[in-house]
């Protein structure tokens, strides 16, 4: 088969990025990976051969992160939206990565796409979060409180507090919760689908918002804004890092091309459902 010049130059640059696509995630396997050991009281340099210890945290949170942005990498593709291949992220962190995004290249038609698109995601997300979290659940330590506990406190959201309820059961106040680190990997699942569904700018919940109230999503954003504002200064002051973040990206989702093509009754439902996601999985006080 023959083809012009520009075609093999596009079939180079496509191999490109799928090189840079394999290596980001090789990278934030290994970075993952690493912060896995870390949390299992493994000396990487020391104990070398200890780091396999970390698997089980790195496979679950990339499975929770792969099936987030694949999600809205295939209904991208469905309905001929022009998309790149995830990017992962790799990062020196506890928790070793800063995520995954995927590119949209080619400009969303109407408001039932850019639902479709933004909700994909999180529901993907949470089909493999919510079972990684009740497995890593029964495999958590519960024990007495000794108020010197050398882990990370960690908040929780309404979701998590009800799957721990479900395996669990009520906890009195005197018992502490030792995650495992798939439970953990699960608890990150969920605040990244909240980060993620906040209905601001261009991330998902901004697409969701958009998609249902049209240009009004401007003040709900707003709102976010400033609950986000308050929160980081009477509770957890990263969130005035994300408030700086979304400014920096931008608070309002730009038009579709169709603006007057409506959305669907069912479509609104799972749209409203995506935005109760949000409420479920957020964490006003992370940790």
């Amino acid at each position: 088969m023959t083809g012009s010049m520009d075609d093999v130059y596009r079939d180079q640059k496509s191999s490109a990025v799928s090189y840079i696509h394999v290596l980001l995630f090789i990278l934030t396997f290994a970075t993952t990976l690493l912060a896995g050991a870390l949390q299992r009281g493994v000396n990487p340099i020391d104990e070398p051969g200890r780091i396999w210890l970390g698997l089980p945290f790195s496979i679950t949170l990339l499975l929770i992160l792969g099936a987030h942005e694949f999600g809205h990498y295939f209904v991208s593709r469905w309905h001929r939206v022009e998309v790149t291949l995830p990017y992962f992220i790799p990062a020196p962190s506890f928790i070793g990565t800063f995520g995954a995004f995927i590119k949209m290249k080619s400009p969303i038609m109407d408001r039932r796409i850019l639902l479709d698109i933004g909700v994909a995601g999180p529901l993907a997300g949470m089909v493999v979060a919510v079972p990684v979290i009740l497995i890593g659940l029964v495999l958590s330590e519960v024990g007495t409180a000794t108020g010197e506990g050398t882990g990370i406190a960690l908040g929780t959201s309404l979701l998590f507090s009800f799957l721990n309820w479900v395996v669990h059961g009520s906890l009195p106040d005197e018992i502490n919760l030792l995650l495992h680190p798939v439970a953990f990997s699960g608890w990150i699942g969920l605040l990244v689908t909240s980060l993620n569904l906040l209905p601001v700018g261009q991330l998902d919940g901004g697409h969701v918002a958009y998609a249902i109230l049209g240009p009004r999503q401007r003040v709900v954003a707003r709102v976010i804004i400033g609950v986000l504002l308050l929160l980081g200064i009477f509770g957890w002051s990263g969130w005035l890092v994300w408030v700086v973040l979304l400014f920096f990206l931008g608070i309002d989702h730009p038009p579709v091309v169709y603006e007057w093509v409506p959305l669907d009754r069912r479509r609104r439902m799972i749209g409203w459902s995506a935005l109760a996601l949000f409420a479920a999985t957020f964490t006003p006080v992370p940790f």
